[in-house]
């Protein structure tokens, strides 16, 4: 796979992991604070199994600000889909336009300098 797609196939992997890590507890409040914690601990090790490879990989052909900017609005399009299908929460409009305002950022860091 080219080294332009696989950090991001890796970051994509690791962010849907994370995203259960960070916030996939909220569906089981009744557990205790420690059992949630150890759990999501181990499903951070896994995020990190793919985290570190794609930042790795990924810095060979991407600078660290680009590389964390992926991460970002990958983020954000993994917890988008992970907060409507699995918490079962809306996604508004200003959820939207946010989350745009931030690909806008996005895109000034991959455009290059200005000018």
């Amino acid at each position: 796979m080219s080294p332009k797609i696989l950090p991001i196939v890796f970051l994509l992997i690791s962010n849907v992991f994370m995203t259960f890590a960070w916030y996939g507890h909220l569906k089981f409040e009744n557990r205790p604070l420690y059992l949630v914690i150890l759990v999501s601990w181990l499903i951070a090790l896994a995020e990190y199994c793919f985290a570190v490879p794609a930042n790795r990989i990924g810095h060979a052909v991407y600078n660290a600000a680009e590389l964390k900017t992926m991460q970002e609005v990958i983020t954000l399009v993994v917890f988008s889909v992970f907060s409507v299908l699995y918490l079962g929460e809306q996604f508004t409009i200003n959820h939207l336009v946010g989350f745009a305002f931030i690909c806008l950022g996005a895109f000034f860091i991959f455009k290059g300098p200005i000018g």
